[in-house]
C-alpha cells in the first residue's frame, strides 16, 4: 500500500450525503479514516428533523426529474426545462465565471437559514481534524461557519457554478479535483490556485491494489483474436508472441455489468440487453450479464420480472446475476468485487465513469444532465469510453468490439489515461504537513491543456 502502511494514524470528519450513489461511493474509500463514522448529511442522527425535511424534499425532487424522462411526449421536455439551471459553459475560452449564479445565491440563502448547521455543530467535537465532504453544500456550510480545514471532493469531470462559494475569495474550502480540466473550471470560478489539487477520483483501494493485474486477464476476452496487442507490440518495435492466449482458449465468457443509476431511470434499458443476449450468447456460456438493481427493490423485482419473461430462471446465478443489497453499506463492498470479474461496464456517464482507470471499458448509456455529457466528453477523449449503440442489437456489436479489439483499446486507454490513485492522493494532501509542497501521484496525460503544463483528461 506505497506510504499508506508506514502513515501514523490519521483520522478526518467525512461526510456525504444519500442522493443516488455518486457522493457515498466518493466517500466510501475513505472508512478508515473516518472519525466514528461516515456522517450522511441528510439522514444522519446528528441532522436536525427540519433538515431532513429539506433533504427529503430536495431528493425527491431531483429523483422525480429523473424518471420524468420516461413520461411520453412532456417528459423529456421537463428534464430540459430544468436542465438549463444547471447548465455547463464551455472551458475555452479561458474567462472569470466567478460571478454569483442563481443557484449558488439561492444555496446560500439556505445555508444562511441553518442548511448543513447539524454537521457542523457535530463536527465541533473535535475541530482538529480536517473535514472531507464529497458533497459541495456540506463543505460551504462548514465553510461560511468558519471552520477551518474543509475539503470537497470533486465527483465529476466538470462542475456548475453552485460547488463555489458566493465570494471565492473569501472562502477557504480546499477542493479535491478529478482532473486538470476540472482544476482549470474552478480557477475561472474564482477559487485560488493554491486551494485546488489534482488528485484524481477516489477509486476503492481493494481495486486500485489490483488492477494491472485484472487488466491483464481482462484483456484475454476483450481482445478475442488478439487484434489490439498484436498492433501495440509491433508499434513498439516488439516481436508478436505467437503464444497471446486468445478468448476461445481460455474458456471464459465476456462478463457485462450494467448498473442502473441511483434514480433507476434507465432500468428498461436492461429489458432490451437481456432480450438480445438471451438469443444465444447467455445460454451458450459466451457472455455472462450482471444487472445491478443497487438498494432499490423496484429495480431488482422488475430485472427479476424480465428474466422470467426471456424464460432465463434457470440461468439466473450463472449467465444472469441480479446483484441487490438492503443496504449501501453492503452494496459498495458487493460492487467493487463485481467490478474485479468485469470486463465491459455499462452505465450512464456518471462518477462510475472514472472506474475507467481500473482498466474496465465503459459502454455510455445517454447522459443525464450536463454535468454527465461532461463526463462523456471526457471519457471519449481519454479513449476509454463508448456511447452505446443500440441495446436491441447488444450481441451483435459487443461481440465485434471484442473481435476487433476496440473494447481492449478502451481497457488500456482507461488503466493508462485515467488517474485512479485518487484516494491516495487525498489522503496525502488531508494529513501533509505543508500542503504547499505536497507531492501526489502522476497523473497520466490523455491531452495537455496548452495554457499551462497542467495534464488533462
Amino acid at each position: 500500500m506505497s506510504y499508506l502502511s508506514e502513515m501514523r494514524k490519521n483520522e478526518a470528519w467525512v461526510v456525504s450525503v444519500d442522493m443516488g450513489y455518486g457522493h457515498q461511493r466518493a466517500a466510501y474509500p475513505f472508512r478508515d479514516i473516518a472519525f466514528g463514522r461516515i456522517i450522511t448529511a441528510n439522514t444522519d442522527a446528528c441532522v436536525s428533523p427540519e433538515e431532513k425535511g429539506l433533504w427529503a424534499k430536495f431528493q425527491a425532487f431531483y429523483e422525480g426529474l429523473s424518471r420524468a424522462q420516461n413520461i411520453p411526449v412532456i417528459g423529456p421536455w421537463i428534464w430540459r426545462a430544468y436542465d438549463r439551471f444547471q447548465a455547463i459553459c464551455p472551458h475555452y475560452p479561458f474567462r472569470d465565471l466567478s460571478k454569483p449564479s442563481i443557484g449558488s445565491s439561492r444555496l446560500y440563502s439556505l445555508i444562511r437559514r441553518g442548511f448543513g448547521a447539524s454537521v457542523v455543530t457535530c463536527t465541533r467535537e473535535r475541530e482538529d481534524l480536517p473535514l472531507l465532504s464529497t458533497f459541495y453544500a456540506v463543505a460551504l456550510a462548514a465553510d461560511y461557519a468558519g471552520r477551518r480545514d474543509v475539503f470537497c471532493v470533486i465527483t465529476d469531470s466538470d462542475i456548475n457554478r453552485v460547488w463555489v462559494a458566493n465570494d471565492p475569495k473569501r472562502s477557504r474550502v480546499n477542493y479535491l479535483a478529478p482532473t486538470a480540466l476540472s482544476r482549470r473550471r474552478l480557477l475561472q470560478y474564482g477559487v485560488a490556485d493554491e486551494r485546488i489539487f489534482v488528485t484524481g477520483f477516489p477509486l476503492p483501494e481493494e481495486n486500485v491494489a489490483t488492477a494491472r493485474k485484472d487488466l491483464l486477464r481482462r484483456l484475454e476476452v476483450l481482445d478475442a483474436k488478439a487484434t489490439f496487442r498484436a498492433r501495440y507490440r509491433a508499434a513498439m518495435g516488439q516481436p508478436t508472441s505467437e503464444t497471446i492466449p486468445k478468448a476461445e482458449t481460455t474458456g471464459r465468457a465476456l462478463s457485462i455489468t450494467f448498473a442502473v443509476g441511483g434514480a433507476g431511470a434507465q432500468a428498461k434499458t436492461a429489458r432490451d440487453i437481456l432480450e438480445s443476449l438471451a438469443r444465444s450468447s447467455l445460454k451458450e456460456g459466451l457472455m455472462r450479464l450482471n444487472l445491478v438493481a443497487g438498494v432499490r427493490q423496484e429495480v431488482r423485482d422488475y430485472f427479476m420480472e424480465i428474466i422470467r419473461e426471456r424464460g432465463l430462471d434457470a440461468e439466473l446465478g450463472k449467465s444472469v446475476r441480479v446483484l441487490f443489497t438492503a443496504t449501501k453499506d453492503d452494496y459498495f463492498p458487493a460492487f467493487n468485487a463485481l467490478m474485479r470479474e468485469t470486463d465491459v461496464l455499462w452505465t450512464k456517464p456518471s462518477e462510475l465513469c472514472f472506474y475507467a482507470g481500473l482498466g474496465i471499458p465503459i459502454v455510455m448509456s445517454p447522459p443525464l444532465g450536463a454535468h454527465e455529457e461532461r463526463n462523456q466528453a471526457a471519457l471519449m477523449k481519454a479513449g476509454a469510453g463508448y456511447r452505446q449503440e443500440d441495446p436491441r442489437a447488444a450481441a451483435e456489436w459487443l461481440s465485434d468490439w471484442t473481435q476487433n479489439g476496440l473494447l481492449a483499446i478502451g481497457a488500456f486507454n482507461g488503466y493508462l489515461h485515467v488517474p485512479n490513485r485518487g484516494t491516495e492522493n487525498i489522503k496525502r494532501v488531508l494529513f501533509a504537513s505543508d500542503r504547499s509542497n505536497v507531492q501526489l501521484e502522476a497523473v497520466p496525460p490523455a491531452l495537455r491543456d496548452p495554457r499551462s503544463n497542467e495534464k488533462v483528461i
